[in-house]
């Protein structure tokens, strides 16, 4: 009995391996489940959400209230609609201090700002910055391809500023 038992098992086992070159041989006479081409060069489609016919220059800003050293690593980039981008901004807190910070994002024309989608940014919290510390800090947008077409340059600007903490105030 455990003879037979023990020659099952093995026989059950084969039969499993023997499954994996019987499926994929099913697989491709049918045309189902192919991964890759012959030529193992795979062609991906285009991102139709992507306007190639139309250029955007989005021009980045920045200002400051308060002791710090912030700006965009470039002054401008050239994006199609609907194409992700990234763009980086450095700031250096230049005080002996910890300090919290906060930017706030602004945009021109004013039209173009319910087209402007960010995914990701600084702006979305608060920012803590320890003393003398340098950060990058990355914008990831896409321009909505249902911006009019009179637009052709949209400008980010953000203003850095402290929150909290030893604040100057403005004069009165």
């Amino acid at each position: 009995m455990l003879g037979k038992l023990v020659v099952i098992a093995v026989l059950m086992f084969g039969f499993g391996f023997a499954l994996i070159p019987m499926y994929k041989q099913i697989c491709e006479l049918t045309g189902v489940n192919i991964l890759t081409n012959k030529d193992d060069k795979v062609a991906l489609p285009d991102n139709t959400q992507i306007d190639k016919t139309r250029l955007i220059t989005v021009e980045f800003d920045a200002n400051t209230t308060g002791p710090w050293r912030f700006r965009p690593v470039a002054s401008s980039l050239k994006v199609h609609p609907g194409e992700m981008t990234q763009i980086v901004y450095e700031v250096v807190n230049t005080q002996s201090r910890k300090m919290d910070a906060q930017a706030i994002p602004s945009y021109a024309p004013h039209e173009a700002e319910a087209f402007f989608k960010k995914m990701e940014c600084f702006c979305f919290k608060q920012q803590t910055l320890g003393p003398n510390e340098a950060r990058q800090m990355p914008v990831v947008f896409y321009i909505d391809p249902k911006l009019p077409k009179n637009v052709t340059t949209i400008t980010l600007s953000y203003t850095f500023f402290e929150v909290g903490g030893n604040v100057v105030k403005a004069p009165t």
